[in-house]
């Protein structure tokens, strides 16, 4: 069954346009509560109990009271933490023994967007049964539970303290972060006043941006999505590194003392790298990557002995392979790092902090450039093709014979991949290869010749 309203990362739209208004989420609460509820295993008399986080964003009071009467609505205890990271949310609700974790945010997307994502009891995202267990129960009326039934719902004052010192627990006992000046860009969003206390709690120079939300500004030019003024921060101060997080804190960039951009693709090869040399060459076998992980990336890891697995692109389907693979370690080249061994999701905080102990570790003092040495990444070139509803890409010969011919120029020495988007109607050429102009060339070949099919369909 077709899943209506969750993508890969819960729901989301542009606030007040259906599915996010105020009667949608409450009803949204609702259903997940009465699915709580059917699967409550409590002691008899006890309520399913929830935890509610959001970002930044002006619609979150709003959101957030629709949540809260829903859950209510539906007999399930609320706690509500304020602004939270995505990852904390996963967090708080495994420490508190919770039934379920809900973050209000669109990530990284403008002010204007929101949504709803939800966590299970053990801090992972829901499986797709449940979520379909949830959209069936969106038809259904709402039945509000009797009185002496309803839920309740309290404020949880201590959330962000709980949460920093989660993060410091994932960082090495007997390094820390003294001599370090480190540029944090918060993106204005939900870990605006958790980062920077993180990083100055062990012992670093902390110089933060993107840290006065006024619920417009979350990613307005700032952020993982937008390094750029991280870059001029760093080289402006003369930081030794800069850390970026998106606006609900589980995207990472960081950027070095010369204002260079590191992605996710070269930060997942540093605590690879950095596994290895710990814990020897049989402590990591493999790390999942997505369809858009670099094949520099791929090869440096076979380099170390590591496999390189490709999920689907989503960090949902790169936790899914983690689990069917047993490796602990997985992320996507927009910044999604997952460390299974320090924490269930993707966590841009904790990421960091492993990427800074790789720096820091063996009483010697890397830079990024020097800890990726043996990463050269691939040109890319991704071109988006609008497309119309029902034409199939795949069966075109035309496009097929476009694709074959650019795989045989770049005679295994590059990657072509067409995938359709899951949230527009676009179809995402991308090309990879070694040389930068062949690569655009035939990007921009293959985009000509699906606009073409188009066309004619």
């Amino acid at each position: 069954m077709t899943r209506k309203y969750f993508g890969t990362d819960g729901v989301r739209g542009l606030v007040g346009k259906a599915p996010i208004t105020p009667e949608f989420i409450m009803r949204l609460g609702y259903a997940a509560g009465k699915t709580l509820v059917a699967h409550d295993s409590l002691p008899a008399g006890d309520h399913p109990g929830v935890l509610i986080g959001k970002d930044t964003r002006i619609s979150g009071y709003m959101l957030e009271a629709a949540l809260e009467a829903g859950f209510a609505a539906a007999g399930v205890d609320v706690l509500l933490c304020g602004p939270m990271p995505t990852p904390a949310v996963a967090y708080l609700t495994r420490a508190l023994r919770l039934q379920a974790g809900v973050v209000i945010s669109a990530s990284h997307n403008p002010f204007h967007d929101n949504g709803i994502k939800f966590f299970s009891a053990q801090g992972l995202k829901l499986p797709d049964a449940v979520e379909l267990e949830i959209e069936q129960r969106l038809d259904e009326p709402m039945q509000c539970m009797e009185s002496r039934r309803l839920g309740r719902a309290r404020r949880i004052d201590d959330a962000a303290g709980r949460y920093i010192e989660f993060c410091k627990s994932t960082f090495p006992n007997d390094l820390d972060l003294r001599g370090l000046k480190i540029a944090v860009d918060c993106a204005h969003g939900a870990a605006y006043h958790i980062a920077p206390k993180v990083l100055h709690e062990l012992g670093a120079e902390v110089i933060a941006i993107g840290d006065a939300p006024n619920g417009f500004n979350i990613n307005d030019c700032v952020g993982a999505t937008a390094p750029a003024a991280l870059q001029r921060k760093v080289v402006e101060t003369g930081a030794d590194i800069g850390i970026a997080i998106d606006g609900d804190g589980d995207r990472l960039v960081m950027v070095d003392s010369q204002g260079e951009i590191y992605d996710g693709d070269r930060l997942l090869y540093v605590i690879a790298r950095h596994r290895i040399q710990q814990r020897g060459a049989a402590s990591i076998t493999g790390v999942a990557g997505t369809l858009m992980t670099n094949l520099g990336l791929e090869h440096a890891l076979q380099r170390l002995g590591i496999a390189c697995g490709r999920a689907k692109v989503g960090d949902r389907y790169v936790l899914e392979m983690m689990q069917q693979r047993g490796w602990t370690l997985g992320g996507e080249n927009s910044g999604h790092i997952i460390c299974l061994d320090r924490h269930t999701t993707g966590d841009a905080i904790i990421a960091a902090l492993q990427v800074l102990a790789a720096l820091r570790s063996n009483g010697v003092s890397e830079t990024l450039a020097q800890a990726c040495a043996d990463v050269t990444l691939y040109p890319q070139k991704l071109i988006n093709v609008r497309i119309k509803d029902g034409f199939d890409w795949a069966a075109d010969a035309s496009i097929a014979a476009a694709v074959g011919s650019a795989e045989k120029a770049l005679d295994g020495k590059g990657r072509v991949l067409l995938r359709p988007s899951g949230t527009e109607p676009l179809l995402r050429v991308m090309v990879e290869g070694e040389a930068a102009a062949e690569v655009l060339q035939h990007a921009e070949a293959i985009a000509a010749v699906v606009s073409a099919a188009i066309a004619q369909a």
